[in-house]
């Protein structure tokens, strides 16, 4: 009996109440399953996941939704056979398979990794340094990022659908932001065993994940200027729902990734032989038939030196002559079929407007052998290689993607040609360049970098950890301009930011330090009689500041130190030449020395809760200080952050100050502190 999909829904499990599409088996089309949404209350679920799922993810910290990140990504590692089960009907291979489900728990893994290192245990992100405005302190700036209230809905391509849904699932999570999911409708049965593998995982909040197992309905009537639309697909389809009047009248945010013509450069240093060209030849050949060139940033346009052009023609055909294509779960089998035969129809369509310009030199648009099942039954299709020796004059090779295993190889006169070529599909998600030469490089990202959302630059040396030409990775952005969507998703924090509203506050520092969850200069630093090394780490209160007694730098003192370090700079050792230094008074103390005494001044040297002082930031010397002068510090808790059940990161405000309470130096040291 073909399964029934469900959607979920206000945190139930809800079928179509009518008649539901069929989802095709690509390797031989015979059902698999069946969905739909009729029946849905579609303002109804938003209602839900802002009311219900928004209040509940906004009451955890970053760092708690960075944990239910983890145990997401751990649910479905844990069963994660029974996804490369269904995977299989998609026509993904093993290695296919591999990318989309354990890459989209990767993604998970590592949002939460960065959720946990780089954003605070806090519900509110600071967004730069404080903005000094008064002139004596009181009246201060400063940015700061909180979740929005509304919804994501994510609609999600066909191709990837455990890695398309969790890549955007991750940083709206982490963002505080329930979300409703929709799958491409014919991988849409992997995408909704992923979702009841999450939910009954039992880490979410009530209302944070719903699923559309179907149309969308009236969805998009509803929405408000605190939701987010994300969406990958066509670029068609990006503009019908960009268009959506709803949308427009609401300033809805619309993050597109869209079509893109991808290319890849060989650069003119690396003729055949050389390692960059084997490299190249490889990755093209790669990127057409992974995942059976069904990925928005496969290799579409392949651009080489002219009198190069008949060797890498060669050695692609030589390449995909390897190829064999049939039944993943065949073994020996490189290469599944399409998604489905609308997708395998779409595709030799496209095929064959090519073939109006271009000439093709490998595969068959319309035949291709197949192993382990028959080709007529299935949306198996041949890897195409086409070629156009003259890409200035083409228009469909810059214009038509054939969303499949097609690619056209192309020559370029001298370097500034091949960038010109590349920026001429308006806009992508990714482009490499295959060179050994730097400047090569350079000139590549000067004149390219504006087209194109990731720049890939590959060479013999990093080759073997490269992870290729078309592999999105969750600490880098993943879109492009112009064609390719004009939007940002992943990037680590950034992508965090898409679901949550920059605001500039202003007041005075103590009401804003307390809004930010870290002490802000100008801010209240009331002192005790503990020494703070002495408190641990959840008794130390944000501002609590120990004010050091003052210390006298001698000429000795400077003297030992500069024969003691080798540190003997003229500045601390040569009295006439110091004078004639604009920055100078004369001899000076070394900064190293003023940050050595002020360690001095602050530390509590006795065993206590501090397990470690791993490093300083922002370190600046404001003003010298001349031998005789006397310095103090104050030392500020200015944030924390909880690593783990044992310690935690302290920040600390360090100010160095001279006996006319001038600032000296001033910087950020890192601690870490017992729980």
């Amino acid at each position: 009996m073909t399964k029934t999909l469900n959607n979920y829904a206000a945190d139930q499990w809800v079928a179509s109440t009518t008649e539901k599409l069929p989802v095709l088996s690509a390797i031989d089309g015979s059902p698999v399953a069946q969905a739909g949404s009729a029946g849905l209350d579609f303002a109804g679920m938003l209602r839900h996941a802002r009311d219900v799922g928004g209040p509940a993810l906004r009451q955890m910290t970053f760092h708690a939704r960075a944990r239910m990140l983890k145990a997401l990504a751990q649910a479905i590692m844990a069963r994660k056979e029974e996804l490369y089960a269904l995977s299989a009907s998609t026509g993904a291979t093993r290695v296919d398979s591999w990318i989309d489900i354990e890459g989209g728990a990767g993604t998970l893994f590592t949002m939460s990794s960065r959720g946990r290192r780089e954003l605070p245990d806090d519900v509110v992100l600071t967004d730069g340094d404080l903005e000094p405005i008064g002139k004596n302190g009181t009246f201060v700036g400063q940015h700061v990022y909180t979740s929005l209230q509304g919804v994501a809905v994510h609609i999600n391509a066909f191709n990837f659908p455990v890695w398309g849904m969790l890549e955007k699932l991750g940083p709206t999570l982490l963002a505080g932001v329930p979300a409703i999911v929709k799958p491409g409708t014919a991988t849409c049965h992997v995408t909704e065993h992923a979702v009841r593998i999450m939910i009954e995982a039992d880490v979410l909040p009530a209302g944070a994940l719903q699923l559309i197992v179907g149309g969308v309905g009236d969805l998009l009537d509803h929405l408000t200027c605190q939701d987010v639309v994300s969406f990958t697909g066509s670029a068609a389809t990006a503009m019908k729902l960009q268009s959506h009047p709803v949308i427009a009248r609401e300033s809805v945010r619309f993050v597109a990734e869209r079509d893109s013509l991808n290319a890849s450069i060989l650069g003119p240093d690396a003729a055949p032989g050389t390692p960059e060209f084997d490299l190249f030849v490889k990755e093209v050949a790669r990127e057409m038939t992974v995942k059976a060139g069904q990925k928005c940033t496969a290799i579409r346009r392949a651009f080489v030196p002219a009198q190069w052009l008949d060797a890498a023609e060669e050695a692609l055909k030589a390449r995909l002559g390897k190829v064999v294509v049939g039944d993943p779960a065949q073994e020996g089998v490189t290469m599944g079929p399409l998604a489905g035969i609308t997708q395998l129809n779409d595709v030799r369509a496209k095929a064959r407007e090519l073939a109006t310009e271009a000439k093709l030199v490998f595969g068959d648009i319309d035949t291709v052998e197949v192993q382990g099942a028959e080709a007529g039954k299935g949306a198996f299709v041949s890897p195409l290689l086409f070629r156009r020796d003259d890409p200035w004059t083409a228009k469909l090779v810059h214009d038509v993607e054939a969303f499949g295993p097609v690619s056209t190889l192309m020559p370029y006169k001298d370097f500034d040609d091949a960038i010109a070529l590349a920026n001429r599909g308006l806009g992508s998600l990714a482009v490499s360049l295959f060179t050994y030469d730097p400047q090569v490089a350079r000139q590549f990202v000067i004149g390219a970098a504006a087209y194109h959302g990731r720049i890939v630059i590959l060479d013999r040396d990093s080759a073997k950890e490269s992870t290729g030409h078309g592999s999105p990775l969750p600490m880098l952005i993943h879109g492009g301009p112009g064609r390719a969507g004009g939007g940002e998703e992943m990037g680590g924090v950034r992508g965090v930011k898409h679901y949550m509203q920059r605001s500039a506050l202003q007041g005075h520092p103590r009401s804003l330090s307390i809004v930010a969850g870290r002490w802000l200069a100008g801010a209240p630093q009331p002192e005790g009689e503990v020494h703070p090394f002495r408190q641990r780490f959840g008794e130390l209160q944000i501002g609590y500041t120990l004010r050091t007694a003052p210390r006298t730098i001698t000429l000795d003192d400077i003297e030992h130190f500069a024969h003691f370090t080798g540190d003997t700079f003229y500045a601390h050792m040569d009295e006439e030449a110091a004078a004639a230094n604009p920055f100078f008074p004369g001899r000076v103390a070394h900064g190293y020395l003023i940050l050595s005494f002020a360690a001095g001044l602050f530390v509590d040297p006795a065993p206590g809760p501090v397990l470690a002082n791993y490093g300083l930031e922002g370190l600046r010397f404001v003003k010298p200080v001349s031998p005789g002068e006397a310095i103090k510090v104050a030392l500020t808790v200015k944030s924390k952050t909880q690593r783990n059940e044992e310690y935690g990161e302290v920040r600390w405000a360090v100010s160095v100050t001279d006996s006319a309470d001038e600032l000296v130096a001033t910087y950020d040291l890192l601690t870490m502190n017992a729980i």
